[in-house]
């Protein structure tokens, strides 16, 4: 009998997995921590033979090379992807053993990148799972737009035959067991629901229901901005990406994280928006370990910068450490744990500012016309503005706004996003900066129920 374990990285959105047999298995499109692949092969009682690449990755750095280093097991990767390293090169139907009666079949599907490979488990001849990657998702496909602008149309024209496919080559009970979609910015729309098949994808996807012409009509329309980091992703990974450390960072006292400060790195403090709104280090930002960390951590810090991080235990901080090895931001320079009190030198305070809701926003909606100097900031995407948006207000999208804080115009900030994650985020870039701000903790749609007046571009 087969097994197949999902292994979830809610953070950036995507999965692996871990498929074999009674002795032996593969890992498909592994992250870049690899122990805890190791960790579930061990639990499982099987030994790593292949470790499969669908493509090289655009949004976090593998694990692959190190997985197949140190296991000794194959590390098949598509023959058209160009990279630095030794590697078995995989070609459309080529089959590798996993175990007794089975077998890992690879499928060329280009779209997602030019060299994408999707690859079928099949036991004793009869396909039982098919990994994905980022070619059908559930609900979606990969996005066609992050290897070359020039190739955009193309490639999801391929997408669009790739899928088909799929379809054509697989029977409708096959599940589907796609790498993006979860959340990650490499889908072209994100996933609705957990678990998927290939009749249902061909019953409900747009990529079935569209002809080819209008489904890339649609995709093109749809692509939301791409993480700036992404940049960084696909050439160190096919470089052929370094162990991780994660052995605990340096410790930072209150004059240290000062200085860090002084020297303008980033200090990130990984707490609650609410507990950071109440007390933090002037100068820090705040990035709910939480939430999804390494995306917009990664996106919005200039890159290489060093980051020190603090958290309320260390195992937040380790969790944290974890989370940005997967986007390349390896070592912290330093952190710090504990009593937000002692992240300050004598004699210094802590800063803070108010949180609000819709509601509270509502009560000063005239607020302008008595003269008081009151800023709407929209921190959402184009995408989500699109939909709805607070007649008057000032739309920077987050992950501008570290470059564009001088277009904020002067008074009190009232900042806002879809739900208060990316709101606290904004609330903390301003704050640094000196300016009086108010961070809307409140889901947008609450925006209309208390009366505010919204309108659409």
């Amino acid at each position: 009998m087969f097994f197949v374990d999902t292994l979830e990285f809610e953070g950036l959105g995507n999965r692996s997995y871990l498929a074999g047999g009674r002795r032996a298995a593969v890992v498909v499109d592994p992250p870049r921590d690899v122990d805890q692949v190791i960790a579930l092969a061990a639990r499982r009682g099987v030994r790593i033979v292949c470790v499969a690449e669908t493509h090289v990755h655009n949004d976090y750095v593998t694990g692959g090379l190190e997985l197949a280093r140190l296991t000794g097991a194959r590390y098949l990767v598509p023959a058209g992807a160009q990279v630095s390293f030794p590697r078995t090169p995989v070609a459309d139907g080529d089959m590798s053993e996993v175990d007794e009666d089975l077998v890992l079949r690879a499928i060329a599907t280009p779209g997602h990148t030019p060299h994408h490979t999707s690859y079928v488990l099949e036991e004793q001849g009869r396909a039982v799972a098919a990994f994905t990657g980022g070619s059908l998702l559930i609900g979606s496909v990969g996005r066609p737009d992050l290897v070359d602008p020039r190739l955009t149309e193309q490639l999801a024209r391929a997408q669009h035959a790739s899928v088909h496919r799929l379809a054509e080559t697989l029977d409708d009970e096959v599940p589907v067991l796609p790498t993006h979609g979860f959340g990650s910015f490499c889908s072209s729309s994100q996933a609705e629901g957990d678990a998927s098949t290939i009749g249902q994808e061909r019953a409900g996807n747009d990529a079935f229901t569209l002809d080819v012409d209008d489904f890339v009509k649609q995709v093109l329309a749809g692509l939301e901005n791409v993480p700036a980091y992404y940049t960084h992703m696909g050439p160190a990974n096919a470089a052929g990406p370094a162990p991780v450390d994660l052995t605990p960072p340096e410790p930072a006292d209150a004059a240290q994280i000062a200085e860090r400060l002084a020297a303008g790195e980033w200090v990130v403090d990984l707490r609650n928006r609410v507990a950071f709104a109440d007390g933090h280090v002037a100068g820090s930002f705040n990035f709910e370990g939480t939430g999804k960390l390494a995306t917009y951590l990664a996106w919005l810090i200039p890159w290489g910068k060093p980051v020190t991080l603090l958290g309320d235990t260390p195992a937040q901080i380790a969790d944290a450490q974890r989370e940005l090895t997967r986007v390349g931001i390896d070592r912290p320079a330093a952190a710090a744990t504990g009593d937000p009190a002692a992240w300050v030198r004598e004699g210094e305070q802590l800063a803070s500012f108010p949180r609000a809701n819709f509601a509270d926003l509502a009560d000063l909606a005239d607020a302008h016309e008595r003269g008081e100097d009151v800023v709407v900031l929209d921190v959402r995407r184009d995408s989500e503005r699109a939909n709805g948006f607070i007649k008057g207000s000032v739309h920077i999208p987050l992950h501008e706004l570290h470059g564009r804080v001088g277009e904020v115009p002067d008074g009190t900030v009232w900042v806002h996003c879809a739900g208060g994650m990316r709101a606290a985020i904004a609330a903390s870039l301003l704050d640094a900066t000196g300016r009086q701000v108010i961070a809307i903790d409140d889901g947008f749609e609450a925006a209309a129920d208390a009366g505010l007046s919204l309108t659409r571009p």
